[in-house]
């Protein structure tokens, strides 16, 4: 009876299959259907690669979540010339994507140091710390000495590996130094940070310990004045910080390493030698203002090209570090550029490396207090104002969108932050505030602009939902579903350690 049962099933199966595989789909000559399709087969073609990662590169644009992500993809597509909506980054293009949730052990929000050290490190911790377990608490200067985690840059350099870390922040920032510091305060950057008598090395300082360990050997970003000493000038006129008379660009220059600072001197480097590059006395400066200074994918360059003359393989973490900043500023034109300059070098690496050999993971540290406003109609400026959606055409209506104000509003805000319509005012601790009477499209799209937002804040703030992370290369299948963010370090580390 079964038998009978289950092979008058198979039949009614096969006929009602032959019955769908009869139907005309009217739509199956739509581009949209076509390319659909063509992704499909794309797709179907991927097989996991299971073979060993001789090389790691972990790109982080900080502060880079979904939604900074979708407003850079936006800008760069409507750059280009088209709507910008159906555009493809080509960290988009990428088979292997997960989301991550970032919070830490004391942050639903997070801030950058645990983030960056739970990729480098493979296990959650406390915000403002950098490759320190809880046990070694906040602020503490015994910290670093008794809960110091092993991060990915010792375990690689054991091997045998060259590593190389890339910002466009100050090199000691939380992000970077996560490849090679190990601090209970992320801000301790430089001696003059640090509490009297205190047991733990500043991060610059930390830097130099790295190199003569053998865990850093190239070093590109921004923090000059974190390296020299008070009363020391550098190239550009700014002033060290140190309080302790060392002079770390003399102590790493007389290691045999080349010293550079601007992109005339990065030109001429030497790629087959070790290579400390400092940029700016801070911050390096934002993609739209850059003058005089590498792009990150200039720096991605020398840095792939100088790490690979290592036969053993290479570790390289880049960070497209301003993208935070200009988020923080509710400066979402700098943001986005920032985050094009990200994507460029994204872009370089993957023309350098062998995709057989090299895991490449893309990914954020956190998102920020972003958010879309309204139903704009395609093709609307991402930074610019919001249009009406034109019910009969393929773009936009030239009709700003309104607020029950009467007033336009841009696509895209923040939640919180510098753009804020509330105002103090004189004389009192109330708040009270109202939206421009006129906002042009011109105004809203220029670079200086700053998005309009609701809590007043001096920097806006970090956000606690999830980012994505997004791979190709060996074991890069294993990002897949929602992960915490420390599992990062363990596919990484898999990569480079499998059979």
């Amino acid at each position: 009876m079964f038998l009978r049962l289950a092979a008058t099933s198979s039949l009614g199966l096969i006929l009602a299959t032959s019955a769908i595989a009869q139907v005309e789909i009217a739509q199956q000559d739509s581009e949209w259907f076509t390319s659909a399709e063509a992704r499909l087969a794309e797709l179907e073609a991927v097989q996991p690669n299971t073979g060993k990662a001789k090389n790691v590169i972990l790109f982080i644009a900080d502060g880079n979540g979904v939604g900074t992500n979708y407003a850079t993809r936006l800008w760069v597509g409507q750059q280009a010339g088209g709507n910008g909506e159906d555009y493809v980054l080509p960290q988009e293009a990428f088979p292997n994507l997960a989301l991550v949730k970032t919070y830490t052990t004391n942050g639903q929000t997070p801030d950058s140091a645990p983030t960056a050290s739970s990729m480098n490190t493979g296990i959650k911790s406390r915000n403002g710390t950098i490759n320190i377990d809880d046990a070694g608490g906040y602020d503490n200067c015994e910290g670093a000495a008794n809960a110091g985690l092993t991060t990915f840059s010792e375990i690689v350099s054991d091997m045998g590996k060259s590593v190389g870390v890339v910002s466009t922040a100050r090199i000691t920032h939380a992000t970077p130094a996560a490849v090679y510091a190990k601090t209970t305060n992320r801000d301790w950057e430089d001696n003059t940070a640090l509490p009297e008598g205190c047991a733990q090395k500043d991060i610059a300082a930390q830097l130099v310990d790295a190199i003569d360990a053998g865990t850093v050997d190239l070093a590109l970003g921004g923090g000059r004045r974190h390296f020299l000493p008070n009363g020391i000038t550098d190239d550009e006129g700014g002033e060290g910080r140190r309080t302790d008379d060392r002079n770390l660009i003399e102590e790493v220059v007389a290691k045999g390493w080349q010293y550079v600072w601007n992109d005339e001197t990065a030109a001429a480097a030497d790629l087959t030698k070790p290579i400390l590059g400092l940029f700016e006395g801070s911050h390096m400066q934002y993609e739209a203002d850059r003058e005089g200074e590498p792009s990150l994918a200039e720096m991605t360059e020398m840095a792939i090209t100088n790490l690979s003359n290592n036969e053993e393989g290479f570790y390289l973490q880049v960070e497209a570090g301003r993208v935070d900043h200009a988020n923080h500023d509710g400066n979402l034109s700098r943001a986005v550029q920032d985050g094009a300059a990200f994507a460029e070098a994204i872009q370089k690496a993957v023309e350098m490396v062998d995709p057989e050999e090299t895991l490449i993971v893309v990914t954020a540290d956190h998102e920020h207090a972003l958010a879309f406003n309204g139903y704009c109609g395609i093709g609307s400026p991402i930074t610019g104002l919001c249009y009406n959606i034109d019910d009969n055409g393929n773009e936009h209506s030239d009709d700003p969108a309104m607020g029950l104000d009467g007033k336009p509003y841009t696509v895209a805000g923040y939640l919180n932050g510098p753009g804020s319509v509330m105002v103090q005012e004189e004389g009192a601790n109330d708040y009270t505030g109202t939206r421009p009477a006129e906002l042009t499209q011109e105004e809203a799209t220029n670079v200086d602009y700053l998005q309009q937002s609701l809590i007043p804040g001096t920097s806006e703030t970090h956000s606690g939902e999830d980012v994505a992370v997004m791979a190709s290369g060996p074991w890069a299948h294993l990002f897949r579903g929602v992960i915490e963010q420390n599992m990062i370090f363990h596919i990484m580390n898999k990569a480079i350690t499998a059979e």
